[in-house]
Parts: structure tokens; C-alpha cells; sequence
């Protein structure tokens, strides 16, 4: 009790949940900005990893580490045009678009990976971004180290829960936003078109996404693999409905995951004779509890997955 008590205010603990946190955070508010105008975006897994793939590659070329997630974010946007004009448009499944869309993007970062770099013995690396202490905050005890002595991507992963927050609920776009995903109709009887809305919504959307896979490359790690997204696009999905699609909630449920999973990594250095494996299983098996409690209160958008369709009703 005492040693876990100990591990829990340790400021480490804390800069490494916000660090694990970043791309979870980046992922769940591009999932949400999706599903608020109506379309489910199951295609974040694959696109979180052409990002990640995408950001490596432009420092790997040569650019500048800023100029990979800029690259990264475009990359992200023109794959979410693709389940966009499938699924607005035409109407189609967004599930079987969403998945359609995982798989695609997903072999296609593996495909260019393979094709354009020289894998050897060991994978090649960049160099990634570092902390960036911010003046006179940094040297604060305790909070100073836990917050303000983050990569440059997690202070902008913080601002965005914060203007996110603020366009969906103080701005007339964030007002057409919310409609779109209520109740399309009357966003079209007030002259708006919901269907380019819901596009350009899922472009950013995936952007924002791809955005959290390039941390990984960027940030978090040094190198691309296949693997690296490990899930973490379907665990946005789920804390989407665990925040009942609310921007500050959802920061919550990133940061509650996030502290699960370096918290089991801790444990796995103080507790022995357990299998490590079930360590690994606990972020995942807490958030689906989490999940459960939760999701029988989760008021979803009325027109979520309902295509929308001009002059029907």
C-alpha cells in the first residue's frame, strides 16, 4: 500500500501520464469532432498509423520535426476525404467504410515504409523533440515537473482540448457542428449545407488524428513500426463514449487511461511473480469497466450514423 502510494505522487508518474496521454488525446478529439456532426469515424486506428508512419518519414527525409506533424495532419486529412465521400455523400456503411479505412491505411504505411526506407539489423531512428520547460513554471515543486516540462506536441494537445471546448460551445460554428449531428434538417433550413459541414468535419477530424500517431514517431518514440498504435484507436473511440462526446471529459478519460497504463509499468518493476502480460491487460480491462459504467448515460447524437440525405425526411 505504502510503495503504491508512493508511486502515485511521484511528479514522474505524472509528466509520464501526460506524455502516454497525448496521443490519446489528439485521437479522441478528432473522433469526437466526427461523431458530433453524425459520422463515426472507425478508420482512426489506420490513420493514426499513416500518420505516425507519414510524420517519421518528412524528419527521416530530412524536414523538420514541426514539418513532419504538418505532413502528418494532411496525410490524415486526405485519407479522412476518402471515408468522408463514401460515407456523406453516398451514404455508405460507416462502419464497413470505417474499417475499410483502417485496413487501407494501415497496409499502405507499411507498404511506403518498406518501400522507400533501408531496414537493417536495427530500424532507423530521427532525433525526436524534446522537453521544453516553460519559464518560471517548470521549477514549481511537484506541478513544475509533472506539467510544465512537456514536448511542445503535448502543450499543443492541451491547447486544443481548449479550443475545441470553446468553438463547440461558444461559437455559431460550433452551434452548426452540434446541429449537424442532431438533426441535419433544420442545419439545412437555416441555409447551411450539412453535408459539406460533415465532410470538411471529418477531414479535420482525421488530421487531428493522424496528429496523435505522429507523436509516437516524434515524440514518444524515436522509429516506426508496424505495430506502435497498439490499439490506442479504438480505446479513443471508447473514451469518446465514455465523455459522452464532451471535449473536458474526454481529456479525463485520456488522462484515466494514460494513468493506468504507467502505473502498470511501475508495478511490473516492484511487484514480481506475476505474469507481465497481466499487467498489460489492465489499462484495457479498466477502461472497459469504465466504459460500462458509464455508457447507459451516454446521450448519443441523434443522427449518428444516419446518412443525411438533401429534402428527405
Amino acid at each position: 500500500m505504502i510503495e503504491t502510494l508512493d508511486i502515485l505522487t511521484n511528479a514522474g508518474l505524472w509528466a509520464a501520464v501526460l506524455r502516454i496521454a497525448t496521443p490519446l488525446i489528439f485521437g479522441v478529439l478528432g473522433a469526437l469532432i466526427c461523431e458530433r456532426t453524425g459520422v463515426l469515424n472507425l478508420g482512426i486506428e489506420g490513420i493514426m498509423t499513416l500518420g505516425a508512419m507519414t510524420g517519421w518519414l518528412t524528419v527521416y527525409w530530412g524536414g523538420d520535426l514541426w514539418t513532419g506533424l504538418v505532413m502528418a495532419v494532411v496525410a490524415g486529412m486526405v485519407i479522412g476525404w476518402l471515408h468522408a465521400m463514401l460515407t456523406v455523400p453516398l451514404g455508405l456503411s460507416q462502419h464497413v467504410s470505417g474499417l475499410g479505412i483502417t485496413l487501407l491505411a494501415s497496409a499502405l504505411s507499411y507498404y511506403l515504409y518498406r518501400l522507400w526506407v533501408q531496414v537493417g539489423d536495427l530500424p532507423p531512428t530521427i532525433e525526436p523533440f524534446r522537453p521544453w520547460p516553460v519559464p518560471v513554471l517548470s521549477s514549481i515543486p511537484f506541478l513544475g515537473t509533472a506539467l510544465f516540462n512537456q514536448m511542445p506536441p503535448t502543450y499543443l494537445a492541451l491547447a486544443m482540448v481548449v479550443l475545441v471546448t470553446w468553438v463547440l460551445n461558444h461559437t455559431p460554428l460550433g452551434l452548426a457542428l452540434r446541429m449537424t449531428g442532431e438533426n441535419p434538417h433544420a442545419v439545412e433550413a437555416q441555409g447551411l449545407n450539412p453535408i459539406r459541414i460533415r465532410i470538411w468535419t471529418v477531414m479535420i477530424g482525421s488530421g487531428l488524428m493522424a496528429l496523435g500517431g505522429a507523436f509516437l514517431t516524434t515524440g514518444a518514440f524515436n522509429s516506426f513500426f508496424p505495430e506502435m498504435v497498439q490499439g490506442r484507436g479504438w480505446i479513443c473511440i471508447a473514451i469518446v463514449v465514455f465523455a459522452s462526446w464532451r471535449p473536458g471529459k474526454a481529456l479525463l478519460g485520456a488522462i484515466l487511461f494514460a494513468l493506468f497504463d504507467a502505473f502498470q509499468l511501475r508495478l511490473q518493476n516492484s511487484i514480481e511473480g506475476i505474469p507481465y502480460q497481466l499487467f498489460l491487460m489492465a489499462p484495457y480491462l479498466l477502461s472497459i469497466l469504465a466504459l460500462i459504467l458509464v455508457a447507459r448515460r451516454a446521450r448519443v447524437p441523434e443522427a449518428l450514423m444516419q446518412p443525411y440525405r438533401r429534402g428527405e425526411r
